[in-house]
């Protein structure tokens, strides 16, 4: 899945995307849903995943 907005993080989001060291992971709060209890995912902001640093990156 392709992070939508690349000027509009959500706030699970560590970085913006494509940055080195960057990559895509499921979103812990929705499991990668993009909900939860039925609502759009506030960790996420609906997409499902969330970008991290990459370890030793």
């Amino acid at each position: 899945m392709e992070h939508p907005d690349p000027n509009n993080p959500a706030p699970g989001d560590d970085t913006r995307p494509n940055p080195v060291g960057v990559g895509e992971n499921i979103c812990p709060e929705c499991d990668g849903t993009g909900k939860v209890s039925g609502q759009t995912c506030a960790y996420c902001s609906g997409h499902g995943i969330v970008l991290e640093g990459i370890a030793g990156a």
